[in-house]
């Protein structure tokens, strides 16, 4: 995994058993253009990524978490312009495979932390993070820090043993 990706999720290992770097498969990352196109970008990139690790069966389940993360960070963490400031593109979906999990983990500019919603069952907003956590193995998230500003959410799945 690159400096970048540590970077992005090391708070997200304090909450987990330690991880064997030599256990380490692969990880990826994309960076998705602040339109709502994005989201289809988005799950073409995990089908692809999770073809090449073998893990076709998970799709189903990781692509509609990642759609929900990526939906959440065009519809809520984006200025209204759209616009972001320096070169790096504003949101961008990392995908992280050990022996026995898969995080996906989006990056975006807002540092305001995602909110579940309490509401009625046909309220849109906040259902995404509770499809979030009815179909991943747990979700988190946590601001940037240093160089890096606004937030990373992510989900974990547990991988099948063979």
């Amino acid at each position: 995994m690159g400096t970048e990706g540590s970077t992005v999720l090391s708070p997200l290992w304090r909450g987990l058993p330690a991880i064997d770097s030599s256990a380490v498969s692969n990880s990826a990352s994309c960076a998705l253009p602040p339109r709502f196109e994005a989201v289809r970008t988005a799950r073409k990139f995990t089908r692809t990524t999770l073809h090449q690790w073998d893990l076709h069966g998970l799709f189903d389940d990781v692509a509609l978490v990642v759609s929900e993360l990526v939906t959440n960070s065009m519809r809520y963490a984006l200025p209204d312009d759209r616009g972001h400031g320096g070169y790096e593109p504003p949101v961008r979906l990392h995908l992280m495979r050990w022996t026995s999990r898969l995080v996906c983990a989006v990056r975006d500019p807002s540092e305001e932390g995602p909110v579940a919603s309490q509401s009625e069952a046909a309220d849109e907003r906040g259902r995404g993070l509770f499809l979030v956590e009815s179909f991943s193995d747990g979700w988190g998230w946590h601001p940037l820090a240093g160089a890096l500003h606004g937030k990373v959410v992510w989900a974990l799945f547990r991988l099948p043993r063979d």
